[in-house]
């Protein structure tokens, strides 16, 4: 790989990881804070009510920059392996309408809230329940998706070193324990189990690890080089 390609490689790297750390900062922002803060009645949800509107915009900014991330991606792994890289694509873009119809089911609890008030009814409290419910089986579904996308990014990343091997190993290995974590929590006895709270934190520590590591480094040639054979 000549020179010019090789800086080629790493600044899509670079924008592929700068894509990445909007879908980590606004991911743990509208799954993670917003949900702790604004809880599952109206009354709870309308005390913070413009971070509830807030997490419904960063999920917005979510599902873009993760639809265009996997064809980041795509650029610095296509000639490793393009059937892998292409399955990446394809999966990752799978869950993206997924998710906007899920958030559908929030923006509806948004005009509930705006609606009801704090001062809310018990049907417009169920109503509001219902519609986090909902969107909570929807984020299950495409959740699966967010785990099966990381098998072949993990993969290529093993493949190639591109980005340190062992990211690839923690995405792969992150990447089942989501699929567990879906089809787990629909047995109840797995679902309760402590092992299903660390199931995906290989996956944390892989994608953070992985868009800190593009985003500072770009992608590598990698210590064996790119089959460049896999692109026929």
């Amino acid at each position: 790989m000549n020179g010019n390609a090789t800086l080629g490689l790493r600044r899509d790297g670079r924008v592929a990881g700068a894509l990445y750390l909007v879908v980590v900062l606004t991911g743990m922002f509208c799954l993670a804070y917003v949900p702790s803060q604004s809880g599952g009645m109206i009354a709870e949800a309308a005390a913070h009510a413009g971070l509830f509107r807030a997490g419904i915009a960063a999920f917005l900014a979510m599902q873009v920059a993760f639809l265009l991330l996997p064809f980041a991606l795509y650029r610095v792994f296509a000639d490793v392996n393009r059937g892998a890289a292409t399955l990446m694509v394809a999966l990752a873009a799978v869950s993206v309408p997924i998710g906007l119809v899920a958030v559908t089911h929030r923006m509806e609890a948004l005009s509930l809230l705006e609606t009801a008030g704090a001062n809310a009814a018990d049907s417009a409290n169920a109503a509001f329940a219902l519609c986090l419910q909902r969107y909570g089986h929807g984020l299950r579904i495409a959740s699966l998706f967010w785990g099966l996308w990381l098998l072949p990014f993990g993969w290529l990343v093993l493949r190639s070193g591109r980005i340190p091997r062992v990211l690839g190993l923690l995405l792969v290995l992150g990447g089942a324990g989501y699929v567990a974590q879906v089809f787990g929590g629909l047995v109840p006895r797995v679902a309760d189990s402590a092992l299903m709270g660390y199931v995906r934190m290989p996956a944390a520590l892989g994608e953070i690890g992985s868009c800190l590591w593009l985003l500072a480094f770009g992608a590598r040639v990698g210590r064996g080089g790119a089959p460049q054979s896999s692109l026929s």
